[in-house]
């Protein structure tokens, strides 16, 4: 008879396992964070509902926010951009998702991108271009990897791409996504007159 209490009881404690996505989410809301002994001088701040809900101002500049770190820093974006959204109340998981812009995975286009922004912006030419590269294979092969010699011949035109893609997409974000939003309002209001 105890032998079927135990069996009974194995599929209630099945049911009340936590999945693995509760797990990883587990202990991540706005009141354990606000109650963090690190967080305390801004937890009154961590409470606001626009840093966790869909509201279309908070969106736009979690948007902007996460687009603009994304491209100004190489690390730590998500904490820099997480730490701004608390600051400028904008929406912490849509910045810290824009932040995925720029991963392992694409940021060696992006350099590259920034680079070649930054040569026609500076006016650098191909022939030029050319010329830098031999220098930097010199570079590289006479006293190993400089980084100071790199960041003169080539650093600096793809920091200049990266800024401007810095600041033309967040601006463009954020006015990207107050447009949908509006378009959005607009066309719930056509199907509704459209409904009566």
């Amino acid at each position: 008879m105890s032998a079927r209490k135990q069996h009974s009881d194995r599929p209630e404690q099945k049911r009340t396992k936590a999945s693995w996505t509760d797990r990883f989410t587990q202990g991540v809301s706005p009141q354990t964070l606000a109650a963090h002994p690190w967080l305390k001088p801004v937890a009154h701040r961590l409470q606001e509902p626009g840093l966790w809900h869909l509201q279309h101002e908070a969106v736009a500049r979690g948007v902007a926010i996460g687009l603009f770190w994304a491209f100004a820093i190489p690390v730590a974006q998500i904490l820099v951009a997480a730490a701004h959204c608390v600051w400028w109340r904008a929406n912490i998981p849509v910045a810290v998702g824009m932040t995925l812009v720029t991963n392992p995975f694409t940021i060696g286009f992006w350099l590259w991108l920034a680079y070649k922004l930054g040569s026609l912006i500076l006016g650098v030419t191909s022939h030029d271009v050319i010329d830098d590269s031999a220098v930097l294979q010199g570079v590289a092969i006479s006293s190993g990897f400089d980084p100071l010699a790199w960041l003169q011949q080539f650093g600096w035109r793809a920091v200049l791409g990266m800024a401007i893609f810095s600041v033309v997409g967040s601006v463009s974000g954020y006015i990207l996504v107050k447009l949908i939003w509006r378009w959005r309002v607009w066309f719930k209001r056509r199907s509704r007159l459209r409904g009566q």
